[in-house]
């Protein structure tokens, strides 16, 4: 899944929260800030715990205010990890 969020979500720790939250669940993928001002990210793994990430992105971390999130299914890419990327 590829999912862009919308909102004050630079500055208040999105991408290293995200980060957190997929590597404990063991999602795959990645997450970088967009010129724009959103956040965009890539995620692989199990349906429920990609679901999970998701959800967690919807309301990000205490500082950030989302205001959407929007979800797009892209094919598998077989990342290793979950990487904070510039």
């Amino acid at each position: 899944m590829r999912v862009k969020v919308l909102g004050l979500v630079h500055g208040v720790s999105f991408r290293a929260s995200m980060a957190g939250v997929a590597t404990e669940l063991g999602v795959k993928g990645w997450v970088r800030n967009l010129p724009d001002g959103s956040v965009e990210a890539h995620l692989e793994g199990d349906d429920m715990k990609v679901m999970k990430v998701l959800e967690w992105a919807r309301k990000g971390p205490p500082k950030a205010r989302v205001e959407k999130a929007v979800v797009f299914e892209e094919r598998p890419r077989n990342y290793r990890d979950f990487r904070v990327r510039g």
